[in-house]
C-alpha cells in the first residue's frame, strides 16, 4: 500500500474543494487567498473579457448565516462607489450552492508589507488619509468596516490606496428584510487560520459569553473586545484607524530592513491616544475630525488634540518656517560680520 504525502493530499483537497462556475459567466484561474468565511480566486469574465475577483463560500449551505454574511458584505460593497473601496459586480449563488460574488481584482502589496519601503512620515501620513477617506465615505453611507488593520489595506501598482475585506461590515440603514446585523447569531466570525492556528495577532479572534467578537486584537475597540455589538458605531472604526496611525508611526522600517528611529513626536501620539480612548465619548466624534488633525499636523498647524504650550508652539513655528528663520539668521549673523570687519 503506498500512502500519499501531506502535500499531495493538501492538493487534492484544495482541487476538491474548486467551485463549480458552470451556468456562469466566468471561468476559474486560479486560488488567491483563503480565509475562514470564503476562498477568493482570479476568474475571467468572459462577457467582459477581464480578470476579476471571486469570492466563494467555503460552505454548500446557501441559505444558513454565513451565506447571509457573505451577501451583507456584497451588498455593503455594492453601496460604496469611491476610489479608495473596491467595486463588486456580481453576486449569487453557484450551481454547488455555494453563494459567491465578484468584484474588481486588485495588484499590489498590503499595507503592512508596502509601507516597509516608505521612509518618509509624511508620506505614511498622507497614505493614512486616503485611508481616512474612504473609512468616511462608507460612514456617511451608513456602513461600518469593523475589521480596518494594515492587512486589510491594498496599495496598488499605481499608487491607489484601497480599503480591502469588508467582511464584518454592519450596514446601519438596512434597506431589506433578513436577519438583523445586530443579531449575534448573524454575525458569527470564523478567524482567518492556517491548520496550526493564527499566524499572527492580526488573524486571531476570540468569543466572549456576552456576544461574538467582530474584529482583530490590537485594532478592534474595547467594546468589540466585549462583544458588546450594541456599543459598535462609527466610533469603534475610529479607534482602529487610530491603532493604524500608530503602526505607521512606530513601524518606520526601510526597504533593506534596517530600523530607522523616528523622534518621538508628542502630537502625534496625542493624536493617536484620542483616537484610541478606551471610552467611545472621548474620541474623535467623525473619521473627518481625526483626518483634519492629521492634515493640520502636516501644515504645521495646532491640533485639537493637544493643548499647546509656549514651547510647543514655538518648535511647531520653528519646522514650519524652518527654510526663512535660517535664512533671516544667516542674514543677521553676515551682517554682524560685516560690522565688526568695517570697524577694524
Amino acid at each position: 500500500m503506498k500512502f500519499l504525502s501531506d502535500k499531495t493530499v493538501d492538493r487534492l483537497r484544495q482541487n476538491a474543494n474548486l467551485p463549480d462556475l458552470s451556468g456562469t459567466r466566468y471561468q476559474l484561474l486560479e486560488r488567491v487567498a483563503c480565509g475562514g468565511m470564503g476562498t477568493v480566486y482570479a476568474a475571467r469574465d468572459q462577457t467582459l473579457d477581464r480578470r476579476v475577483a471571486l469570492k466563494v463560500l467555503d460552505v454548500l449551505i446557501a441559505d444558513g448565516d454565513l451565506a447571509r454574511r457573505l451577501n451583507r458584505e456584497a451588498r455593503a460593497l455594492a453601496l460604496l462607489e469611491h476610489p479608495g473601496i473596491v467595486p463588486v459586480h456580481d453576486v449569487g449563488t453557484l450551481s454547488d450552492g455555494r453563494v459567491f460574488y465578484t468584484m474588481k481584482f486588485v495588484e499590489g502589496q498590503r499595507l503592512d508589507k508596502y509601507i516597509e519601503t516608505v521612509t518618509s512620515l509624511p508620506d505614511r501620513l498622507r497614505l493614512f488619509l486616503r485611508i481616512c477617506d474612504a473609512v468616511a465615505f462608507a460612514h456617511a453611507r451608513g456602513v461600518l468596516h469593523r475589521d480596518l488593520k494594515p492587512a486589510n489595506v491594498m496599495v496598488g501598482a499605481f499608487g491607489e490606496v484601497l480599503v480591502m475585506d469588508w467582511g464584518l461590515a454592519k450596514i446601519l440603514r438596512e434597506q431589506s428584510s433578513g436577519a438583523s446585523d445586530d443579531d449575534p447569531e448573524a454575525a458569527i466570525l470564523h478567524a482567518q487560520q492556517a491548520s496550526n492556528g493564527p499566524a499572527d495577532s492580526t488573524q486571531a479572534t476570540q468569543v466572549t459569553g456576552q456576544g461574538t467578537v467582530l474584529g482583530t486584537p490590537g485594532y478592534m475597540s474595547p467594546e468589540q473586545a466585549r462583544g458588546d455589538i450594541a456599543q459598535v458605531d462609527k466610533r469603534s472604526d475610529i479607534f482602529s484607524l487610530g491603532a493604524v496611525l500608530r503602526f505607521l508611526c512606530v513601524n518606520p522600517l526601510t526597504h533593506s530592513g534596517q530600523s530607522k528611529a523616528w523622534r518621538q513626536d508628542k502630537t502625534l501620539e496625542a493624536i493617536c491616544a484620542k483616537a484610541t480612548e478606551i471610552h467611545p465619548i472621548n474620541r474623535y466624534a467623525t473619521v473627518s475630525d481625526l483626518s483634519a488633525d492629521v492634515s493640520r499636523y502636516l501644515d504645521g498647524l495646532p491640533v485639537s488634540a493637544r493643548k499647546e504650550t509656549i514651547f510647543d508652539k514655538s518648535a511647531r513655528f520653528y519646522r514650519r518656517h524652518t527654510i526663512a528663520i535660517l535664512l533671516i539668521v544667516a542674514y543677521l549673523a553676515m551682517r554682524i560680520l560685516l560690522l565688526i570687519f568695517s570697524h577694524r
